[in-house]
């Protein structure tokens, strides 16, 4: 019996190891400040926000990488996102000051992650906002150029010291939408795609 259920376990830590391997996430290539994995941006919009977030960074140290996907493969956007910002090792070592704005476009949802370093200054708070009132506006008129241009220019600012407005507590709006998630500065949006 006991030898049983030592194989018994033994096979579900075997089982439990296969699946967890089959579901690694494989993450896209850092090739710059804007990794346009969904197509959503032309050359010229990549070159102006990306051109945006250098001149951030280099009067700043503090690394904005906006990042779009047609899918999370799987996984929940938080955990993408925690992942693949150690995967890019975004920020200065030591100094974990790094964000990425991330979109995907299978799961509609936006996340902005924040290294610890930058937590002071960009909060779930001020991350929610920055999604509520600039990106998904945009992002609802099917313009998400626009969305993600706003968004990484608002990043900067509340960097640069210009916190946002933030939106009224949750329930306290008419006719708020209940199927959002802000907790965590991350938001699903709703979209018809055309």
């Amino acid at each position: 019996m006991r030898q049983c259920i030592r194989l018994t376990c033994w096979l579900l830590l075997w089982a439990c190891a296969f699946a967890a391997q089959a579901q690694e996430i494989e993450f896209p290539e850092l090739t710059g400040r804007v990794v346009d994995q969904a197509d959503l941006l032309d050359a010229a919009d990549q070159r102006e926000v990306s051109e945006m977030l250098a001149a951030h960074e280099e009067e700043t140290g503090e690394q904005v990488v906006v990042v779009t996907l047609p899918d999370l493969q799987g996984a929940p956007i938080e955990e993408y996102g925690y992942q693949l910002g150690r995967h890019w090792g975004i920020g200065q070592e030591g100094e974990d000051n790094g964000a990425l704005l991330i979109v995907s476009m299978e799961e509609r949802a936006i996340r902005i992650e924040v290294g610890y370093g930058l937590e002071g200054r960009l909060t779930d708070a001020q991350s929610s906002a920055i999604i509520n009132q600039e990106i998904a506006p945009a992002f609802r008129e099917g313009d998400y150029a626009t969305g993600i241009a706003q968004g990484a220019a608002a990043i900067v600012r509340v960097l640069g010291g210009d916190p946002m407005a933030e939106a009224p507590a949750a329930g306290s709006a008419s006719g708020q939408d209940k199927s959002r998630d802000v907790g965590g500065a991350s938001v699903a949006f709703f979209v018809m795609l055309m």
